[in-house]
């Protein structure tokens, strides 16, 4: 298979993440190749072709180049569908980070874009590809903790008013689109999604408590309701100083897991001859260790994050185009997330549990309606 040419929108710390997996993933290194990477700020963009063994170029001039098939946008989020939509006319494929975008009718244009194009598009999702993750996703297969029953997700995470004020975007509904729900808590909800099925109903309260000059919340709690009729009570927030890890749980009439900081903690699934009628064990058990996959412990890139699962899902990326399949991870299934987290705003604002659209992005030859203002 031919290796894939890439070029990162945005020079951040999440185009950093990006351009260094592209450029030092062991397993990316027979299948992709950075290119180039292109930012508003040249300094950024130098920065970061020094340390990558890349070029710094601008970013007109990354969509025309020729050597270039694969455009990662890792740009404020509210700018997603519209460098998408430009790298696909181009004629590259497109990998965006979460979220696609902030607005249902911008994710929609970027898939309909897409079809349209003939070109791949992905969206990060990069918990999906985390080992313990997908450990958990085949016990809940295999029916190992039964009947799935309810959720929790919780991202208690700190940013102090200095990152709000870093920069005009952070904070703002037009490029942010939300705050700690949208911004930092869309991973989790797509993880708890991939794990226990659709959410199709949320009811949810937002503040503003920690931060100030914000157009957006910085606490959020929702009620969340999936197809199966499993429960998830989910809590993000950047107002929890120091700031504790990511936790999602799962729990089933046999059994139960936890995932924290992107690791298995616990795990404990009941036997053919276990007894499940009585008390349980109160936490007892754990058999975490026995279900952790053998591998040896990774170094955190300078994000903070495990630079793994972003080249896993770029890897499966580069697949799905030699192979003409959907990526693991389409526009759709962010849409998804999008749409989902956008119902636990509308609930809300409203006081009223609020359905999840359930259709599919709309048919690209179909006009498109603009949402109300």
């Amino acid at each position: 298979m031919s290796r894939l040419r890439f070029g990162v929108i945005g020079c951040g710390v999440i185009g950093g993440l990006h351009a260094r997996v592209l450029s030092a993933y062991p397993p990316l290194a027979a299948r992709a190749r950075l290119v180039a990477v292109a930012s508003p700020s040249p300094r950024r963009a130098h920065r970061l072709a020094a340390e990558t063994g890349s070029e710094a170029t601008d970013v007109s001039a990354l969509l025309n180049r020729s050597d270039i098939d694969v455009i990662s946008v890792c740009t404020p989020s509210g700018l997603h569908a519209e460098l998408g939509l430009r790298a696909l006319a181009a004629g590259k494929h497109v990998v965006v980070e979460k979220p696609v975008d902030v607005t249902a009718h911008a994710a929609d244009r970027l898939i309909a874009g897409a079809r349209r194009a003939g070109r791949a598009l992905a969206v990060i999702s990069q918990r999906r590809f985390d080992p313990a993750a997908r450990m958990l996703r085949s016990a809940l297969d295999a029916g190992e903790l039964g009947t799935p029953t309810s959720g929790l997700v919780e991202v208690p995470l700190w940013r102090g008013q200095s990152y709000y004020d870093s920069g005009d975007w952070r904070g703002s509904r037009a490029l942010d689109g939300g705050g700690a729900l949208l911004n930092q808590g869309v991973h989790a909800v797509d993880l708890i999604q991939w794990l226990m099925g659709p959410v199709v109903e949320v009811a949810a309260h937002t503040a503003l408590k920690g931060h100030r000059g914000i157009e957006v919340e910085d606490v959020v709690t929702a009620s969340l309701r999936h197809a199966g009729g499993a429960l998830t009570s989910l809590l993000a927030t950047t107002a929890a100083y120091p700031g504790r890890t990511t936790r999602v749980a799962v729990h089933g009439d046999r059994g139960s897991a936890v995932i924290d900081n992107d690791e298995l903690a616990y795990f404990h699934a009941a036997g053919p001859q276990d007894d499940t009628s009585a008390y349980g064990a109160y936490g007892a058990g754990n058999q975490a260790a026995d279900r952790r996959p053998a591998a040896p412990a990774e170094q955190r890139d300078a994000s903070g994050l495990l630079p793994s699962p972003h080249g896993d899902q770029l890897l499966d990326f580069c697949d799905a185009i030699a192979e003409g399949r959907p990526p693991a991870v389409d526009g759709e299934e962010g849409r998804r997330a999008l749409l989902t987290v956008l119902a636990v705003y509308e609930a809300a604002r409203t006081g009223a549990v609020t359905r999840v659209p359930s259709a599919p992005s709309p048919d690209p030859s179909a006009p498109m309606t603009p949402e109300p203002a």
